[in-house]
């Protein structure tokens, strides 16, 4: 599970993916669900079977007892085996060793970037000596900081931290600025990813000496990590009358009507359309059938129907709308 503990951070990078509607705020997310209290985030939890939690912000280091209580709170409801880690960009020693006693299993650390080739100024070593977390560092592959980035390698290297991770740069919503300020171009018409970023990682990799160096592609983010966690929840939530992806998401039979209680009252009288096959979704008012079913009956009932492919998600992104006639 991907907990935003919140949107709140003073590092300030240009390249920051988060969006609007959590950039700069204090709200908490648990994966896309916006949380009004803790017991949505163990519903969230349970609903994709998490078997760990990555920590994330904005900075969980501004709101230390928040974060320190939700660490606590997830160790108590999963068990110890429930993994733990935390990205931030603060290096607070006596913050950092209060949510180790917490449970925090893991820490990322995301200096500024103008602190990369300069990280020995940090308290890092200090950390290093009182701390049995394994502790790396996760940047993103900017592609024309290649030096920078060398000497943070080199530094983690000299610190013995544990492990250096690369992500591949992405164009979003949150810092699509920075395309025309730094220069940078899509790799292609098909992704997010920014040219030039994948090449630098895998070269860093592959020359990488005395620390584990990885790389994470923006490929791998949605196609493996989401795609698992959307079929994990698909499978938890997935009613009778809903079909499951090989991708995770669900195909819906929906008819369009004022009034779902008299339709499904109409197709039970009329097709004897078992109830387990129906739901009157109140939240987005309708009523949803099997899609097997509908397919079967459309051109027999006097209602707009459609075959729906959404998201499992608390947002449920509708994904495509494919009309019966």
């Amino acid at each position: 599970m991907v907990l935003l503990i919140t949107g709140r951070c003073g590092a300030g990078c240009y390249y920051c993916p988060l969006s609007d509607a959590k950039r700069g705020k204090d709200v908490i997310y648990a994966n896309e669900m916006r949380i009004s209290d803790k017991e949505e985030v163990l519903d969230e939890a349970r609903s994709i079977g998490a078997t760990g939690t990555g920590i994330t912000g904005g900075d969980p280091l501004n709101c230390p007892e928040r974060t320190e209580k939700a660490i606590r709170m997830l160790k108590k409801e999963f068990g110890q085996g429930h993994h733990i880690h935390l990205y931030t960009c603060s290096l607070d020693v006596a913050k950092i060793l209060r949510l180790e006693e917490a449970g925090l299993d893991e820490i990322r650390f995301h200096p500024r970037l103008d602190m990369w080739d300069r990280m020995e100024e940090l308290p890092f070593a200090e950390l290093m000596e009182r701390t049995s977390m394994r502790v790396g560092l996760e940047l993103p592959a900017l592609p024309d900081k290649e030096k920078e980035l060398r000497a943070a390698i080199a530094s983690a290297v000299a610190l013995g931290m544990d492990f250096v991770n690369l992500n591949e740069l992405e164009f979003s919503e949150g810092n699509y600025g920075m395309m025309e300020d730094c220069g940078y171009e899509l790799k292609d018409d098909t992704s997010s990813a920014i040219l030039g970023s994948e090449e630098l990682a895998r070269k860093l990799c592959e020359e990488a000496s005395g620390i584990a160096v990885h790389y994470c592609s923006s490929s791998f983010k949605d196609s493996v990590q989401l795609r698992r966690r959307l079929i994990r929840r698909a499978e938890r939530i997935a009613l009778e009358s809903d079909d499951i992806t090989e991708d995770g998401t669900l195909i819906k039979g929906v008819v369009e009507c004022d009034d779902p209680e008299e339709v499904m009252a109409f197709l039970i009288e009329e097709f004897d359309v078992p109830v387990e096959f129906m739901r009157h979704d109140v939240e987005k008012k309708r009523l949803e059938v099997a899609a097997w079913i509908l397919e079967e009956i459309h051109e027999e009932i006097p209602y707009r129907c459609y075959i729906v492919e959404e998201y499992p998600t608390s947002d449920r992104l509708e994904v495509e709308r494919m009309p019966l006639f």
